[in-house]
């Protein structure tokens, strides 16, 4: 009996190799593309036939006219051949006298001829377990990027790909890609359960395969979409994901990381910022005046940022965008890095190579919005899966994007291990939370009945809340010494106090308010500014109330609100400069670490344009290269006085010694350290005219003046107090000590005391 069955394999007529248990219903659904669990019939499984035990094996495939299937299991593999049951490709065997599931490969011949032996992707596992589903589900898998998405991966000796997403309410998902003429019929995926998740491996794919997924919705609509923890992609119009593993790149950074570990809470530490968009720092002109590569831009950068004095660069958002004017911040590709200045191996060198020269790398991280593009998030699985339905709480109005459904565990999910994929793959030493204003509040731009309260009542989005509570524990928690920075511009208390104190647990806060108000101050002639004293004074009211960095960002060069030097309350570039001099100087000596955008630095006198370079060549003019200088020269100094860090965010290591004379344009103030052993003095004159001035200090002995933003050296007329100043005893301000001072027009002096006057 068991001789008469073999004999009979493999005959293409022979009634074993007819359809088995196949229904029609099955196969309908197959051919369409419409089964919801392809695993279910492709793929190799245990029949019984006629009370006849053995094995089915089914295999759907492309311009395949004939197909066997490869015994890997007997020595030499035995060839069984296959009937073809559809003319789309659905070949069919019945092997009788195997009744287990053994290992085997197919073995298709194409219609030219060609021959190709491979694994079946349906004869594999899934390649997730129970586990990693459940804590996505519940909201708790905080590597979810290693498990979902596209992953190169051997199974068994076996090289492959991994593909899972998530699309809880479609009713079919396909693998589509060059591999499969993108065709959704041939790579249908395996649902995982109740859990939303689709998977399927498919053996022989490797890095650099173009695919996308072809998502079919409950109402029957096909839906073609990037995958959302897709690592690298292509650009418009196609963008489609390709499989990339960003793990492969070799880090020289051990040094600066264990340094950052044992850094980690010290926000006595001085951090100044320069802000790049690395498509418009500089750009090669004979080369169609194409932007810098990851690997181009970062020695140039390097060099900038080491001459300027800048511990940091934060770059603007980088994840993947179709859209070169969002800047960034439509993003389509939360984990991927764009592909536009190179690869995500690319971006990994660009970051190794700032830290070995010493500087930290900070990314601008946008989990509050994302795009409507059809190819990516917006209603993914043809419901409103990462966002809220409803338009009052899953619309910004303003943008015209999407909000992400903070409540839902899986979208919470992919937020949180987006920020630590980022941190994790490429080392980056901090995340600059866009937006946070607008997740913290429901009615953000909203008028009144527009928006949908809390469950108490309230205006506050709880849910949102929760989320960067979270994600701000967990970076520090697996990340110690990265920081976290809220771009958030409303009076919401706590946002860079710790999650134990009932804060947001953000390490700082752009000080939006000191930004808004100093440049309403100097955006006024000289002459008005005794009726606006109060901006430059205002800010202290509030100065410890966070942990702030004082910021001059993008968004102030940019639609019409004109560059930071055009910006300054002045007729002409040698006044404007000077009023730019003075700002920078007052604050730098402010407490609160700094943030300066690209161009900034010498006074770009256009507005910033994305599409292209800065204008460096104006450093070849006085007022411009003066400007740089000195932008240098303070950071150089910040950086090397810790007095001028250390109490940024206490009391203790500054007081005013004028703030009313609204009439002088003067205001003065004391830095020091805790013992007041190191004691800066600095006199800011906002004024159009050189003033003799008298100011009173805390110490006798002599005031050497350290910085003159009027020295000839920055582009100014050289006035100033002859290297500094002996005290008297005068009383003024409150302060038996005085000292008088010749203030230039528009400039800021500081003097720092020493015991007796310089040798």
């Amino acid at each position: 009996m068991r001789a008469r069955r073999r004999s009979c394999v493999g005959a293409p007529s022979c009634l074993q190799n007819r359809i088995v248990i196949l229904s029609k219903a099955d196969l309908n659904l197959l051919l369409e593309a419409r089964h919801a669990s392809p695993h279910a019939i492709l793929g190799m499984h245990p029949v019984t036939r006629r009370k006849v035990k053995g094995v089915v094996a089914r295999a759907f495939l492309r311009d395949v006219t004939a197909c066997e299937v490869m015994d890997l299991e007997t020595l030499p593999p035995r060839s069984i051949p296959m009937e073809r049951v559809a003319d789309a490709g659905l070949f069919e065997a019945f092997i009788p006298d195997r009744e287990r599931v053994f290992r085997y490969q197919l073995r298709a011949t194409r219609a030219n001829g060609e021959i190709r032996q491979f694994y079946d992707p349906y004869c594999f596992l899934p390649t997730l377990g129970e586990q990693d589903l459940y804590l996505f589900n519940e909201g708790n898998e905080h590597r979810v990027y290693e498990k979902l998405g596209a992953h190169v991966r051997d199974l068994g000796g076996v090289q492959g790909v991994s593909f899972a997403v998530w699309a809880p309410a479609a009713t079919r998902v396909s693998l589509v890609g060059n591999f499969n003429h993108w065709d959704g019929r041939y790579h249908p995926m395996r649902p995982l359960g109740s859990s939303g998740v689709w998977e399927l491996f498919v053996p022989g794919l490797g890095e650099g395969e173009l695919y996308k997924f072809e998502i079919r919705d409950v109402r029957g609509q096909l839906r073609l979409k990037t995958d959302p923890y897709g690592t690298y992609f292509e650009g418009p119009p196609n963008n489609a994901s390709i499989v990339c593993n960003p793990a492969v790149f070799r880090w020289t950074d051990d040094a600066w990381m264990k340094r950052r570990r044992e850094e980690a809470g010290r926000l006595d530490r001085p951090m100044s910022i320069y802000e790049v968009h690395l498509g418009s720092w500089r750009r090669v002109p004979e080369d169609g005046d194409r932007p810098l590569t990851y690997r181009e831009i970062a020695p140039q950068l390097a060099d900038h940022v080491i001459e300027m004095g800048f511990t940091h660069v934060e770059v603007m958002p980088l994840a993947e965008h179709p859209f070169d004017g969002s800047w960034g911040y439509q993003v389509t590709g939360f984990y991927a890095p764009t592909h536009r200045y190179g690869t995500p191996e690319d971006f990994a060198w660009f970051v190794d190579h700032l830290h070995s020269r010493g500087i930290g790398v900070i990314l601008d991280w946008v989990p509050a919005h994302f795009p409507r593009d059809a190819f990516a998030l917006a209603e993914f699985d043809g419901t409103h899966l990462y966002e809220h339905a409803d338009p009052r709480q899953g619309a910004h109005m303003d943008w015209g994007t999407l909000i992400f459904n903070y409540g839902r565990n899986e979208v919470r999910c992919f937020l949180v291990a987006n920020a630590l994929a980022w941190l994790e793959r490429y080392h980056l030493d901090g995340l600059r939370v866009d937006a946070v204003a607008s997740m913290l509040y429901l009615d953000y731009s909203r008028p009144e009945g527009q928006w949908v309260p809390n469950r108490h009542g309230g205006r506050e989005n709880l849910e949102a809340i929760d989320f960067l509570r979270r994600v701000n524990d967990l970076v520090h928690h697996y990340h110690p010494g990265t920081v976290m920075i809220a771009e958030e511009s409303t009076s919401f208390a706590g946002v860079s106090r710790p999650t134990s104190e009932g804060g947001l647990g953000f390490d700082y806060k752009w000080n939006m308010g000191l930004m808004n108000d100093t440049l309403r101050y100097f955006s006024k002639e000289p002459v008005h500014r005794r009726h606006h004293q109060s901006d430059l004074t205002f800010g202290m009211l509030y100065q410890y109330s966070e942990n702030f960095v004082s910021v001059y960002s993008h968004d102030e060069v940019v639609h019409g609100k004109a560059s930071m030097l055009y910006k300054m309350g002045a007729w002409h570039i040698p006044e404007k400069a000077a009023n730019l001099r003075a700002l920078y100087a007052h604050t730098w000596m402010w407490p609160g670490k700094k943030l300066l955008f690209m161009g900034s630095e010498f006074g770009q006198s256009r507005e910033w344009s994305h599409a292209g370079s800065l204008d460096w060549h104006l450093c070849q003019y006085p007022d411009h290269e003066g400007l740089r200088l000195l932008v240098r020269d303070l950071n150089r100094f910040y950086v090397s006085e810790p007095a001028l860090s250390r109490h940024d965010f206490n009391p203790r290591g500054f007081r005013w010694l004028s703030c009313q004379d609204a009439d002088a344009n003067v205001i003065a103030y004391v830095r020091c350290d805790e013992a007041e052993d190191t004691l800066y003095v600095v006199v800011c004159h906002f004024g159009g005219a050189q003033r003799e001035h008298r100011v009173g200090v805390p110490r006798a002995g002599f005031w050497r003046e350290v910085i003159n933003t009027n020295s000839a050296y920055y582009g100014g007329t050289g006035v100033g107090n002859d290297g500094g100043r002996v005290t008297e005893e005068r009383p003024w301000d409150g302060l038996s000590q005085s000292i008088p001072v010749t203030l230039p027009p528009l400039s800021a002096c500081v003097f720092k005391w020493s015991p007796a006057p310089a040798e």
